[in-house]
């Protein structure tokens, strides 16, 4: 009898030791999947950049290189509509680890086919209004992919309270702050005329959101405010993807749905792009631009009536995209 229980224990430590390993199996084969090289092998294509083929198919491609748009919206909480009031086009190249940024201007003159002229930043809000959520992003998309030429694969869409759910789930961030910011339009009346001073600072979540939300105050404007969304974004890809950090970012891609109001990117493709961005120094690794324009009153056709509105240098954006995309 007591041979009989032996062995039933065996059994029992032999069984557990078999579905101990599986895991394992499991969980490096799922790490494995994860490594850009194995994980990137086909991408889809939401905006072709030419207005053609290929719009919302997938495509293989032989190393991890894709673009991504950010998209920042001022979408409010209960709403499902809004304007795209910042967008950043990020060229991934994770077999060099190099990332280009192009800040797009929100007040950058675009055709709206069936529209006619009007701002970028209109252009999800009236799609979104006429045709839906989906297809109002899907719409800036395109709109960024045929200002730019190149084709854009994923997008990742947030808005301010998103942003500062995004810089309080890292934990705060330390932002460089390049000038002095007094924030005349805070979301906060409290934050009413507070001023950030010219250096570096341990910021949460609300006053990230603050700063990157202001303009007005700034001596460059929309391109000032671009430059604090550039620290701002370098700032949380440190924190998020410090040595500290990078084993919980399963758990902070858990809570994305927190922040994110629509992607095309699935859970496996952000953990995929955070393990490959481990250790990102964004002062090496990370190039940034801006597109230079001319400020006019235009008429703008959904509107209707004259409005500022920014007319790019397009040669230095066919220059911008030569270079570096």
């Amino acid at each position: 009898m007591k041979k009989k229980g032996k062995n039933k224990w065996k059994i029992v430590g032999f069984s557990f030791l078999g579905i101990l390993l599986l895991i394992i199996a499991g969980v490096g084969y799922g790490y494995y999947q994860l490594q850009p090289d194995n994980h990137f092998t086909s991408v889809p294509v939401v905006s072709s950049g030419n207005n053609e083929q290929q719009v919302n198919k997938s495509v293989d491609i032989k190393e991890p290189v894709f673009n991504l748009l950010l998209i920042g919206s001022d979408e409010r909480k209960g709403q499902n509509i809004g304007h795209s009031d910042s967008m950043m086009l990020v060229h991934v190249d994770l077999t060099k680890h190099e990332y280009d940024a192009i800040s797009i201007p929100r007040d950058t003159r675009v055709h709206l086919d069936g529209y006619g002229y009007t701002k970028i930043t209109s252009v999800q809000y009236i799609m979104q209004a006429t045709k839906g959520a989906k297809k109002g992003v899907e719409a800036a998309v395109k709109a960024v992919g045929e200002l730019t030429g190149v084709p854009i694969n994923y997008y990742v869409e947030t808005n301010y309270g998103g942003f500062q759910a995004m810089v309080d789930a890292v934990g705060g961030i330390d932002m460089n702050v390049p000038f002095d910011v007094k924030l005349t339009h805070p979301w906060y009346s409290e934050n009413k005329n507070k001023v950030i001073s010219t250096g570096t600072h341990a910021l949460n979540g609300k006053m990230v959101a603050e700063v990157v939300h202001e303009r007005y105050s700034l001596k460059n404007g929309e391109y000032g405010r671009q430059k604090l969304q550039e620290e701002a974004l370098k700032g949380i890809a440190k924190k998020a993807l410090s040595p500290s950090n990078i084993n919980n970012l399963p758990s902070l891609v858990k809570s994305i749905p927190d922040f994110v109001i629509a992607s095309n990117m699935s859970t496996s493709d952000m953990l995929s792009l955070g393990l490959a961005a481990k250790d990102f120094e964004p002062n090496t690794q990370l190039e940034y631009h801006q597109i230079p324009g001319v400020g006019k009153r235009m008429y703008d056709d959904i509107l209707k009536a004259n409005n500022y509105q920014l007319v790019v240098d397009q040669d230095k954006i066919k220059d911008l995209i030569s270079t570096h995309f």
